[in-house]
C-alpha cells in the first residue's frame, strides 16, 4: 500500500513538472547579424559583442550559431521555426573554438570607430545533428556562384559594375555571404559593358548568352538607380540555365541597402530549388516507454532530459506502474529528431531507434531506458 502510495505520489510530482513544459519551451525567435568582411566556412560566423565578459560571450555565442543556421538552410526566416530559439542557448556545448577580433571602420566625417567582434567556430557534427532534429532545410554544399550583372544610373546615366568596380559593389557580396553563398562580377571588358542597355531593358537573354563563359549558368540581373519622390530603386532578375527563377524589386533611402536585397531574392530563389529539409520523421504525437524508473528521482531526470530538448513542444503523462512509466510526446519531428538531440550522454536512451518511416503514436510504443 505504502508503495503505491508512493508511486501515486511521485507520478503527481512528475505530470505537474511535465505540464509546465509547453509554457517553458515557448520561447520567441533570435535574429542575428554578423560582420562578413572575411571568408568563412559554413559553420564559422562573427558576431558584434560589448565585450569579452563571459555574460557578453553566452549571449553571442546563440547569435553566432543562429547565423550559422541560417547560412546552412539559406532560409531568413529560419530562426522563427519552432524549436530554433531554444536550442539556441545551447550553443556554448556547440564550439569548436572561439576568439575576438577589433573591426575598425572610418565615419563620414572620418571619424574612426571600433567594435569587438566575437568569431565562432561550430563542430560541424553537432550542427548537423540539431538542423536534421529540427527538420530545417539543408542548402547542399558546394554551392554555385552565380554572376552579377548590375548596372547603377546616380544620374549621370547607366554603368556596369565589373572587377574593378567590386567596393561599390560590396553591399551586395557582403550579404551574398551571410546568406551563405557568394556572387561574382563580370570582368568588365568593353564588350561587357556594351550589356548595360540589355541590362537595363531587363534582357535576360541577351545577358545570359554574354554570360556563358562564365561557370555556372546563373546571373543575377539589376539596376539601381534614382527612384522617383527620393530614395533608391532597385529592380531584379535571377536567371538559372536560361530560365528566370524570380524577378523582385527593392527600395530604400540607402543605396547600400537597396543594393542588398538583390542578394535575399537570390538566396530565396536558389533556396526554394535546391534545399531540401533533412529527414527527422514527421511532427506528431509519440508513445514512448520509459523502464528503470525506480525512484522520484528518476522520474524527474526523465522529465528535465526532456524538456531540455527543443523538438518537444509537449509531455502528457499515460501511466506508471512498477518501474515504467508511459508518456506522449508532441514533437516538432520524429523520433529520429528525439534521438539526435538526446545524444550518447543523455539519461534516457532509446533501446531500439524507429525507422524513417515510422508514423506518430503507431501500434506500441516507442521503449526507451533510463542510464
Amino acid at each position: 500500500m505504502e508503495s503505491s502510495m508512493r508511486r501515486s505520489l511521485v507520478f503527481t510530482l512528475f505530470l505537474a513538472f511535465c505540464l509546465s513544459a509547453p509554457a517553458a519551451l515557448a520561447q520567441s525567435g533570435l535574429r542575428t547579424e554578423g560582420d562578413v568582411a572575411s571568408a568563412q566556412s559554413a559553420y564559422e560566423a562573427e558576431v558584434p559583442v560589448n565585450s569579452q565578459s563571459d555574460a557578453d560571450r553566452s549571449g553571442a555565442l546563440a547569435r553566432a550559431l543562429g547565423a550559422v543556421l541560417g547560412k546552412l538552410s539559406g532560409d531568413r526566416s529560419a530562426m522563427t521555426r519552432p524549436g530554433v530559439a531554444q536550442a539556441l542557448r545551447g550553443a556554448v556545448n556547440m564550439v569548436e573554438s572561439y576568439d575576438y577580433r577589433q573591426d575598425q571602420s572610418v565615419s563620414a566625417s572620418g571619424a574612426p570607430s571600433f567594435r569587438t567582434l566575437l568569431v565562432a567556430r561550430f563542430r560541424p557534427d553537432d550542427v548537423d545533428g540539431l538542423v536534421a532534429a529540427l527538420g530545417l532545410p539543408v542548402w547542399p554544399q558546394p554551392r554555385p556562384k552565380p554572376v552579377v550583372w548590375l548596372a547603377i544610373d546616380d544620374g549621370s546615366g547607366p554603368r556596369l559594375v565589373g572587377v574593378q568596380q567590386s567596393n561599390a559593389a560590396r553591399p551586395l557580396l557582403d550579404r551574398a555571404v551571410e546568406r551563405g553563398f557568394r556572387l561574382g562580377l563580370p570582368g568588365g571588358g568593353a564588350a561587357e559593358q556594351a550589356l548595360v542597355g540589355a541590362i537595363w531593358r531587363k534582357d535576360s537573354g541577351a545577358v545570359a548568352r554574354a554570360s556563358s563563359r562564365y561557370s555556372p549558368p546563373m546571373q543575377l540581373i539589376g539596376k539601381l538607380y534614382r527612384a522617383s519622390g527620393g530614395g533608391w530603386m532597385a529592380d531584379w532578375v535571377f536567371v538559372d540555365g536560361g530560365r528566370e527563377l524570380a524577378k523582385w524589386s527593392t527600395r530604400d533611402g540607402d543605396a547600400r541597402r537597396a543594393m542588398a536585397g538583390g542578394a535575399d531574392g537570390a538566396a530565396d530563389a536558389l533556396v526554394k530549388r535546391y534545399a531540401k529539409a533533412a529527414v527527422a520523421g514527421a511532427a506528431g504525437t509519440y508513445r514512448i516507454r520509459v523502464t528503470g524508473i525506480r525512484s522520484a528521482a528518476d522520474y524527474l531526470r526523465v522529465a528535465a532530459a526532456l524538456q531540455a530538448v527543443p523538438v518537444v513542444r509537449a509531455i502528457m503523462p499515460v501511466q506508471a506502474g512498477g518501474e515504467q512509466l508511459e508518456l506522449d510526446l508532441e514533437l516538432l519531428s520524429g523520433l529520429q529528431g528525439l534521438n539526435r538531440m538526446l545524444g550518447a550522454d543523455s539519461v534516457l536512451q532509446p533501446l531500439a531507434p524507429p525507422g524513417e518511416d515510422e508514423p506518430p503514436v503507431s501500434t506500441g510504443p516507442a521503449e526507451y531506458r533510463v542510464q
